[in-house]
């Protein structure tokens, strides 16, 4: 049986289902995955997840959440505690090995194209981070294509902030995003803060590597910036 973890309703007042999803569902994950693929203009935006890769979070390494309409399902997003290998994001982020044990993801986001505008990504963000186990996990990471302007907004919208743009999952560019959960907020802590715009990856890359993170993006004049401090 499936767990309700709370309702909601969309622009259009439409009422909608947030239920934990099980092994059973995994046909209507793969479907809707799918559905969000095909939509793409590109895609680089997305690193869809394998059979194998849903199986291990349905199956009690990661937590998965699933938004209904009646018995549609319209969007799901995941949490993924991910396997000790050379592509750990913690590495990637600058975590010795021993807090890798830590770390949990925060992982694929799929809205189906129909319900696009509900802030569903970020919905289902917001009872996931709660949903983390604090005694088990101290550090959040992810993964977001440069110019995936919606997917970079959520991860700052749940705090947490890039610590690398590298390639991953067979040479895509990616930024790599970390959050320490033992840090409740970091505003006023940064002395200097430049905007770089997003599409110049060699000085993301330069000023990263001189220890700035990127904690926001926003649009000016028709770019995208994105702040990196220090």
């Amino acid at each position: 049986m499936r767990k309700q973890i709370t309702t909601g309703s969309l622009s259009n007042e439409q009422i909608f289902h947030v239920i934990q999803l099980t092994i059973d569902d995994l046909p209507l994950i793969l479907q809707l995955q799918t559905k969000v693929e095909n939509a793409l203009v590109s895609n680089t935006f997305l690193s869809p997840l394998s059979r194998k890769e849903f199986t291990r979070i349905l199956t009690g390494k990661g937590f998965m959440l699933g938004v209904f309409i009646d018995e549609k399902l319209i969007a799901f997003r995941a949490m993924l505690q991910p396997e000790m290998d050379e592509e750990h994001l913690g590495l990637d982020a600058g975590l010795p090995e021993a807090e890798l044990p830590k770390v949990i993801y925060s992982e694929i986001s799929n809205v189906d194209p129909e319900y696009r505008g509900n802030g569903l990504q970020k919905y289902m963000g917001q009872i996931l981070m709660n949903e983390i186990d604090y005694e088990k996990f101290r550090y959040v990471c992810a993964t977001v294509a440069p110019m995936n302007i919606p997917s970079i907004k959520d991860k700052f919208s749940l705090g947490l902030e890039i610590v690398a743009l590298k390639e991953k999952y067979q040479g895509k560019l990616r930024y790599i995003f970390i959050k320490d959960l033992s840090i409740h907020s970091k505003n006023g802590t940064y002395n200097e803060a430049h905007w770089v715009p997003a599409g110049k990856i060699e000085e993301q890359q330069e000023w990263i590597q001189s220890g700035f993170r990127g904690t926001a993006i926003h649009e000016r004049d028709g770019d995208w910036y994105v702040k990196y401090c220090r």
